[in-house]
């Protein structure tokens, strides 16, 4: 499947700001599945651009607005050609049990066992796996074990935004029992690494098919989990919509959880309120894309909006952007 996205952030001051520093994990992943045609980032104002590869192996790209502005515009553009995953078994083995508590397995992949951030056992959280009866699943198979879990948090939540923020911590969501990707996301990787199974945040965009039941918000990024089984590896799941990742689900970046991996980060210097738009399109490419693989960056931008903090020359501003996944 050939897909086009569009993502738009766009942040307006009250007074001008003296000077803005930011980082976004916006670009596609390159990989066997999903294979980056095109990237673009356009900013204004203009600045220039630096790049880096995160500790999880995600392109970073960072850049310094020195001078005095009122507004901070950025456009990314991707094209990705994806592709299937090759079908899972039904059920693994009981083995795959001990496989995962195996010394290789729990320290190649420590950073996704360990609770951090927002995906932390709770009070709440252990209450919620003892009304679903959650810790039965284990009496299953892994695989089994958590395509049960997806199922159960996407019947157990709604689907709705403004009852969670960007920054909520997880028992917001399991007291109203509603919530967004992220929410949904953070409850799933808390849950599986309390079994023993490590489990990342995915952080990307979804080709929304509502006759496919999608019940995610198709002008807004999306996020998932993927869980780490031996013998099938990194495998990709949605407890917001109830669906495997498949070749409508588009990877940007991965971590430990959101704060790893948002859209957009950064501060700015002055004293001056801030506000978020933010625009999303993902749609099929009009035309197959035949020219090789590029990524081609004009300028880029991003940001968060909000803690105010003490800086050097005046007052600094931790931004991020705050549209929920």
């Amino acid at each position: 499947m050939l897909l086009e996205i569009r993502h738009v952030t766009q942040y307006h001051y009250a007074e001008p700001v003296r000077e803005s520093v930011m980082e976004v994990w916006m670009q596609p992943q390159k990989g066997a599945r999903q294979r980056l045609v095109s990237f673009d980032l356009e900013l204004d104002p203009p600045a220039q651009l630096f790049s880096y590869a995160d500790a999880f192996g995600n392109a970073v790209y960072h850049f310094d607005v020195p001078q005095p502005h009122d507004r901070l515009n950025i456009v990314a553009r991707s094209a990705v050609e994806t592709q299937a995953s090759p079908p899972l078994p039904d059920a693994l083995d009981m083995g795959e049990w001990d496989r995962l508590r195996s010394d290789f397995v729990r320290g190649e992949h420590f950073d996704f066992l360990h609770h951090h951030g927002f995906a932390v056992e709770t009070e709440a959280l252990r209450a919620f796996a003892a009304e679903r009866r959650l810790d039965e699943l284990k009496a299953r198979d892994p695989l089994t074990a958590v395509r049960a879990l997806s199922r159960t948090i996407y019947e157990s939540f709604s689907y709705e935004t403004g009852v969670t923020h960007a920054d909520s911590p997880i028992d917001l969501a399991l007291e109203a029992r509603s919530g967004v990707c992220q929410d949904f996301a953070h409850i799933m990787i808390a849950i599986c690494r309390s079994w023993g199974v490590p489990a990342r945040y995915v952080s990307g965009y979804l080709f929304t098919d509502r006759e496919a039941g999608d019940r995610s918000d198709p002008d807004a990024t999306h996020a998932w989990v993927e869980v780490f089984l031996p013998s099938v590896r990194w495998i990709g799941l949605d407890p917001t919509n109830n669906v495997e990742a498949c070749e409508r689900h588009i990877a940007a970046a991965v971590g430990r959880d959101y704060d790893d991996v948002p859209p957009s980060r950064g501060v700015y210097k002055g004293d001056a309120e801030s506000q978020l738009a933010v625009g999303v399109s993902v749609r099929r490419a009009r035309a197959a894309l035949t020219e090789p693989e590029f990524i081609r960056v004009a300028q880029p931008a991003f940001a968060r909006g909000g803690r105010r903090r003490a800086g050097a020359g005046g007052l600094a501003y931790d931004q991020q952007q705050q549209q929920q996944q």
